[in-house]
């Protein structure tokens, strides 16, 4: 049979496009931070990202995972894994956080606190505190898919850190704590009845347990049922210094008997607290917690569990006080098979029809902020311009950020500066952002372009935003880079007019964490209050590599 060359043509194009998609189906495997060590074991922390307050569950073969978003847009990241170790980031359960007015311009550290994901009668249920509008939910059938709008099923000041428990007459309940800036009072778990639905509380509800005493800053309880009792897991004692709590009882309402199962002890981790019981297909136990780490967040750990007289014991016994101290390596959970390294994404080449999931606004996404043009090959931010009296960054909308990755790290991106009209005023660059931020940025001025290092001490209270070092640039382009290493963020600002040789400028930063999370990096583009509007940067890429 002769083969035409139009033959040869279609088929060699066909491989390319199979070639291009097996390329866009490999698993993204992150350069900084890898917990699967390839051997049959891992490493703890599982992620080493800001998603704090995790909640997961499994459904079959599939794991997923929530966290908090606070005022993050968008919010509720729905992370999937196949084995308990290597995770995705695969979608967000609410584009916009609500109400959606209220959360236009940045509300940090408030929103979206403490979520709990379900999956009930096939669709999937995640639950949150808003402190200051009360308990929402938000459910599919399909989590890789669009969700239903929110409900508010509790409206209230200071309910926080949800999560609903249908029963096996398939009577629903939702257990929640308290936030003391908003409702007076807390270390307080309270129990209320819903309706089948899960949509709306029946009652004012009852207090099941009072952790005053004991266990101080009780919160973010976890509810299940195994053996005829019913369990609350909820951590205790703050988020930097606390432990994981037990509560179990017959009766729902109590009284409910108490055991501390899971503590730092002489380990490096501290805070050990607050997240999911998850069993595997072969019928093992683990539970995901979280570790503070000031700047670099929360981290996300996982530690065997094991249950003994109807008591759970978590991580390792190491001085045999019988409680559980975390693992920092372990053997993988057993769910039947081994899957690919993979880790959430964090490279973003700018290349596809829409940014990476990894990314997120401070505050809910207005369409004009950017562009991201199909067959274009770089993210274009528009010079939006400053609110009116503001020193610096803190209450900035279209801040483009992703959390940190790892302890040590680089960030790289080459920006365009095209300030259009304006003869002075317009800013972009690459931003390390917290309650101090700073950033390296290409700005404009009446005699050419100009590269300035900024900081803002103590942004969250107002603090201006001054330029450390500025220097005179060739061209409206440049290669910006951030070295971030340990102890706690430390930054180190450097630049590069052709790409390959950079130069550090300015003094070392200390990063700082926000509020409620740990510090981002990212990008943005803005314009001073007060010059012409237009204006945009045009950014190539944002490269997350090793030292």
């Amino acid at each position: 049979m002769r083969i035409s060359k139009k033959h040869i043509i279609l088929s060699l194009f066909a491989l390319s496009i199979n070639y291009l998609d097996a390329q866009k189906a490999k698993p993204y495997v992150s350069e900084v931070w890898v917990s699967d060590l390839g051997n049959g074991n891992y490493k703890n922390p599982v992620l080493y990202s800001d998603y704090s307050d995790p909640d997961a569950i499994r459904v079959g073969d599939d794991y997923y995972m929530t966290a908090s978003s606070f005022n993050e847009a968008p919010g509720l990241p729905i992370l999937h894994s196949k084995d308990m170790v290597n995770w995705k980031l695969v979608n967000y359960a609410i584009q916009d956080v609500l109400p959606k007015e209220h959360f236009s311009v940045p509300r940090r550290g408030d929103a979206v606190w403490a979520p709990s994901i379900r999956f009930h009668k096939g669709e999937f249920y995640i639950y949150w505190g808003d402190p200051d509008f009360g308990i929402y939910m938000v459910k599919t059938k399909d989590p890789l898919g669009k969700w239903d709008e929110p409900v508010l099923v509790m409206e209230g000041k200071g309910l926080i850190d949800s999560c609903p428990f249908w029963d096996d007459n398939g009577d629903a309940y939702l257990v929640h704590g308290w936030a003391g800036s908003r409702a007076g009072v807390k270390s307080i778990l309270t129990l209320n009845k819903m309706n089948p639905e899960g949509t709306k509380v029946l009652d004012k509800g009852i207090h099941v347990f009072d952790g005053h005493d004991a266990h101080p800053t009780v919160e973010g309880p976890k509810m299940y049922k195994r053996n005829g009792y019913y369990y609350i897991f909820a951590p205790a004692g703050g988020v930097a210094t606390g432990w994981q709590l037990i509560l179990r009882s017959k009766n729902i309402y109590g009284p409910y008997e108490e055991k501390i199962v899971l503590e730092q002890g002489k380990s490096k981790i501290n805070g050990p607290h607050q997240g999911a019981w998850v069993d595997t297909q072969k019928g093992e136990d683990w539970f995901y917690h979280f570790q503070d780490v000031d700047a670099g967040g929360r981290l996300v750990h996982l530690q065997p569990m094991k249950w003994e007289k109807d008591w759970p014991v978590m991580g390792i016994d190491t001085d045999n006080n019988g409680i559980g101290e975390p693992v920092l390596t372990y053997k993988k959970p057993n769910v039947g098979k081994p899957f690919p390294i993979e880790t959430p994404a964090e490279s973003d080449e700018f290349n596809d029809d829409k940014i990476g999931l990894q990314w997120q606004w401070s505050a809910n996404e207005n369409v004009v902020w950017s562009a991201k043009i199909p067959g274009k090959d770089h993210l274009r931010l528009f010079s939006m311009k400053v609110p009116e009296g503001e020193k610096n960054l803190w209450n900035v909308p279209n801040l483009l950020t992703q959390k940190f990755p790892a302890p040590d790290f680089v960030s790289t991106t080459k920006v365009k500066l095209f300030p259009e009209e304006a003869k002075e005023g317009k800013v972009a660059g690459l931003l390390v952002m917290g309650t101090d931020h700073a950033s390296l940025v290409i700005t404009n001025k009446p005699d050419g372009y100009y590269l300035q290092l900024r900081k803002a001490p103590k942004a969250e209270k107002g603090g201006e935003e001054k330029i450390i070092n500025e220097i005179k640039l060739k061209s409206n382009e440049a290669y910006l880079k951030v070295n971030v290493s340990e102890p706690n963020g430390i930054c180190t600002f450097s630049y590069s007019e052709n790409g390959k040789t950079f130069t550090n400028i300015g003094e070392k930063f200390q990063a700082k964490p926000g509020k409620w999370i740990g510090a981002k990096v990212g990008i943005y583009s803005v314009s001073d209050a007060k010059v012409a509007r237009g204006g945009y940067a045009d950014f190539d890429f944002f490269r997350i590599t090793k030292k």
